[in-house]
């Protein structure tokens, strides 16, 4: 089982990257292949030029490596701070950029691109891990939740990845060690359950 881990968090010591860490050590110790990618460590290019505007194929290797990892995935983890209720640049330009046509949905024949998109992905859950500064109630009062919309329905829905579970921890800001190791161990818990 193939299990593909990508962060977006120019921090190597931020809590997102402690999430993918966990993460990473649980699916160790299940047995499963991983796959991981750090964004920013990887000068990912989240800016899709012109010669892509098909969005089809791409002449940077590393986009066509993002590509073929997230078509082999059984499992997607998603570690990413919350900043204006958006993905950072970084992690936008990145689903922009792999989840293409023809790689993460598709068309059947005789549809054209006004028709339904069918989901190509091979991933059946996805598990995406935020952090955050704004508290969760004021989050989903204030902004209605924009990420779980983004995640669960605009990409992993359309690409026909049916079990999707995404949790925000926070605020950041404010938070001591001890809640931010009871936050890993409800990560590591998480984690457990789908591996």
């Amino acid at each position: 089982m193939n299990a593909l881990l990508v962060i977006a968090h120019p921090s190597p010591s931020s809590f997102t990257h402690a999430m993918a860490e966990v993460t990473a050590g649980v699916l160790s110790e299940s047995g499963y292949q991983l796959t991981r990618h750090d964004l920013y460590a990887q000068a990912f290019n989240p800016v899709q030029p012109t010669v892509e505007s098909a969005n089809t194929s791409s002449t940077d290797p590393l986009v066509e490596t993002h590509c073929a990892d997230l078509s082999k995935a059984d499992l997607i983890f998603i570690f990413h701070p919350n900043w204006w209720s958006q993905p950072p640049a970084i992690m936008k330009g990145w689903i922009d950029r792999v989840f293409r046509l023809n790689t993460a949905y598709g068309y059947p024949d005789g549809v054209g691109y006004e028709g339904e998109p069918v989901g190509l992905l091979k991933a059946k859950h996805a598990l995406i891990f935020n952090t955050s500064n704004t508290p969760a109630l004021r989050e989903q009062a204030v902004f209605g939740d924009p990420l779980e919309t983004l995640w669960r329905t605009s990409v992993f829905a359309l690409c026909g990845v049916s079990s999707v579970h995404r949790r925000m921890f926070g605020p950041m800001a404010s938070s001591d060690a001890a809640q931010r190791a009871g936050w890993l161990e409800e990560v590591r818990s998480v984690v457990r359950q789908v591996a």
